[in-house]
């Protein structure tokens, strides 16, 4: 596992013209697809006040994301990816503990992950890193 001071050290706010290696990160990180996985959207996440959209480099090379937003009621964590050759040293459990840092200071008490059920990897580390499924709610989703 890497020096954890050396991975917070690479992590930072993404800025607007990296929203294309983004989406690559995230192919190669196999995660699935959705609506609002465009350069525009990924833009205006980053432009937002209450949106955290972070990335953590090694060497200069952008290997993980993450989303965080706070709507007032609670934290949200989305897009957790990370490439596959930087898997397993640490760099996802740095990435949510920024995240919550900066979640907690906008005022969040209660934080959400959302995670897929069919990627048994991603579902062990949020277990991992404390974060317990909730099997009394249901995600309802339409797209608009």
């Amino acid at each position: 596992m890497s020096d954890p001071s050396v991975i917070n050290d690479s992590i930072r706010q993404c800025r607007p013209e990296e929203a294309e290696a983004v989406l690559e990160l995230w192919r190669q990180a196999e995660a699935t697809p959705g609506v609002t996985d465009n350069a525009a959207d990924i833009r205006r996440a980053i432009s937002e006040s209450r949106a955290n959209v972070l990335v953590a480099e090694v060497e200069g090379q952008l290997v993980a994301s993450i989303i965080g937003t706070f709507d007032g009621w609670r934290g949200n964590i989305y897009r957790l990816a990370v490439h596959p050759r930087y898997r397993r040293r640490g760099i996802a459990r740095a990435l949510v503990a920024e995240i919550e840092r900066r979640l907690a200071r906008q005022g969040a008490k209660r934080i959400t992950a959302l995670v897929e059920r069919d990627h048994a990897w991603a579902t062990g580390f949020w277990q991992a890193v404390g974060y317990a499924p909730d099997n009394r709610i249901a995600r309802h989703v339409r797209n608009t």
